[in-house]
């Protein structure tokens, strides 16, 4: 049996821990009640579970090709999913109703993302990057160009990129070199190399968009000088129609380690024609809605190829004999158990399962407030919801990407040396989970970020507010007998951070260092604190239900495995947290 998408644990945070009903008021929530909720996530599991899975393993195996013409073929069955995925109208679900969008709730769409990572991530990410060049043009560009570009990417007839690494700059976009030169027409040409363009070049669709930081002739040097273009593969001209073949071509497809049916680009501009989007020498800050989208999207697959490597592994327990149970035989009349009797087993899929259901809950609940960000009357809503998307983003992102990571590795480990063979998809789920950890800012870039920006952002109100958040929970809840472990260890978790705030912000001023060196740490205290929250929110609506059905007895133990086993990491992280710089930085270059 292949991947089934979690449906029942997925309406559970719509219904009764999100109440996404309380906000029938709201624009786009009003049209997505529980009952257009529960198809589209049935209908939505039936095609990523019958369409999308099965090529996961084809994509890994067959991978992308480069022809000598510079066109991109793609794994078989890749073409016909993604033309059906266009017919069925998945990409408009969340998209603006002013260009043919359905206009429903992020947070709906989310779940949906989630079952194309899980079913087939590589092929995600084409329509996922498309949905983020959208989001930025939304943003940031005029309404001609929104006009003229935005239907046809909400609906995925045609593809979006993001160009911003380039082979010298990375992280450090002040090195950028690509080039725009200013034309009379009020075009420019941009001639430059982008590299790791993933879904740069396709036949999937008519045309891309590709939207490309450079630097105008004469800007400031460094970050202060980038500014935004759309550079489409054909020129569109006003009336929607293509025109001419512009100059951007792809010269090379990377070999990579997974995600082998994504082509990952190095894409050549030879004075490509392109559009400037928002002022100039200020494109970054419109980028960067696309990939602030991005890594929440990243963290999502993080915590996708986890479910799916989590399903994998638990069928293989399932079917695998070998030994007996340490308390005698579970099943006498076989020549030995499953492997599922083992603790060593069930410790693996356990700890794999809480952080799961417990990272989906921490991305939905997020995934609420940016919808809140943009729909909410009430300003004080919004500005809470805007301190937590800024928040929350690198946690997400970093946290359940290193943890998604550690989840495919504890599958791959739960299948024995079957998994180090090809035989099974384990290898393919660890393999396409790494790239999680790397791209759209490295985990260790999130950390920093956290630690060196939104912490301290706006006097460090998100973070209070974060904190005043679960301190009213905890005194709502301290009472009630049944969740008082889940109580206990929020107010735990909700302390130690506290904590590890005060320390970083009494020492990482004063040596930056400290705070480099600590933010990989903080980053997890604060990631177990996340998910310590959600499981306390979900504990309690399942006990408000529990008997009804075993859905929430089997909810309510997950919850108590990730409190008494997982949580308990928070002080380890603490400690290393309070060592500081010193022994990272002790050892001169030469003494490595």
């Amino acid at each position: 049996m292949g991947y089934q998408a979690p449906v029942r644990d997925m309406k559970f945070l719509f219904d009764d821990v999100l109440q996404l009903d309380r906000f029938s008021n709201l624009e786009g929530f009003a049209d997505a009640p529980k009952d257009v909720r529960d198809q589209i996530l049935e209908e939505g599991a039936k095609f990523c579970e019958n369409v999308l899975a099965p090529l996961n393993s084809v994509g890994d195996k067959q991978g992308c090709k480069l022809n000598p013409d510079n066109t991109v073929t793609v794994p078989d069955g890749f073409t016909e999913a993604y033309h059906a995925l266009v017919e069925a109208g998945w990409p408009l679900l969340s998209a603006d109703p002013a260009y043919g969008g359905q206009g429903l709730p992020h947070v709906v769409n989310m779940a949906y993302s989630e079952m194309t990572s899980s079913a087939n991530m590589a092929f995600g990410m084409y329509p996922g990057l498309t949905h983020g060049c959208y989001s930025a043009i939304h943003e940031g560009g005029t309404d001609e160009q929104k006009d003229l570009y935005l239907p046809k990417l909400a609906s995925g007839e045609w593809a979006g990129t993001m160009n911003l690494t380039e082979p010298h700059c990375g992280t450090d976009l002040g090195l950028l070199r690509t080039k725009a030169v200013p034309q009379a027409d009020g075009t420019y040409k941009i001639t430059g190399q982008k590299i790791w363009i993933s879904g740069g070049e396709h036949s999937m669709t008519s045309n891309h968009i590709h939207l490309v930081l450079a630097r105008i002739e004469g800007a400031p040097a460094g970050v202060k000088g980038i500014s935004l273009f759309i550079v489409p593969k054909f020129i569109v001209h006003a009336d929607g129609s293509l025109g001419a073949r512009n100059t951007v071509t792809c010269v090379g497809l990377e070999e990579k380690m997974g995600i082998h049916g994504n082509a990952t680009c190095v894409m050549q501009y030879e004075e490509a024609t392109g559009y400037l989007i928002g002022e100039p020498n200020k494109g970054l800050s419109i980028m960067f809605v696309m990939m602030n989208e991005a890594r929440l999207g990243v963290g999502l697959q993080g915590m996708a190829v986890g479910e799916s490597a989590y399903q994998a592994a638990l069928a293989f327990a399932k079917d695998r004999r070998q030994g007996r149970s340490l308390t005698g035989p579970k099943e006498p009349d076989q020549p030995a158990d499953n492997i599922l009797v083992h603790p060593d087993v069930r410790r693996m899929l356990m700890d794999i399962k809480a952080h799961t259901e417990g990272g989906r809950a921490f991305l939905y609940w997020t995934a609420l407030y940016g919808d809140l960000l943009h729909k909410s009357p009430d300003e004080a809503v919004r500005q809470k919801a805007g301190d937590y998307m800024s928040l929350l983003t690198p946690v997400l992102k970093a946290y359940l990407t290193d943890k998604g990571h550690k989840n495919a590795s504890d599958a791959l480990q739960v299948h024995g040396g079957s998994g180090f063979t090809e035989h099974y998809q384990a290898s393919q789920f660890l393999r396409d989970s790494k790239i999680a950890m790397i791209y759209e800012g490295t985990n260790g870039v999130q950390a920093l970020d956290l630690v060196g920006r939104k912490l301290a952002a706006n006097g460090g109100r998100a973070i209070q507010t974060f904190f005043a958040e679960i301190d009213a929970f905890v005194a709502e809840h301290e009472g009630d007998e049944q969740l008082a472990p889940f109580i206990a260890g929020l107010a735990s978790a909700r302390a130690q951070l506290q904590d590890a705030t005060m320390w970083l912000m009494a020492n990482g001023m004063s040596n930056f260092d400290n705070a480099g060196a600590s933010s990989h740490d903080y980053l997890h205290v604060f990631g177990l604190t996340g998910l310590a929250y959600m499981w306390a929110l979900m504990a309690k609506a399942a006990f408000a239900k529990a008997g009804s059905e075993p859905f929430y007895d089997t909810k309510i133990k997950t919850g108590r495995y990730f409190i008494d086993r997982i949580l308990p990491e928070i002080a380890s992280h603490l400690a290393k947290v309070k060592t500081g710089a010193a022994p990272v930085m002790a050892l001169s270059a030469e003494e490595f």
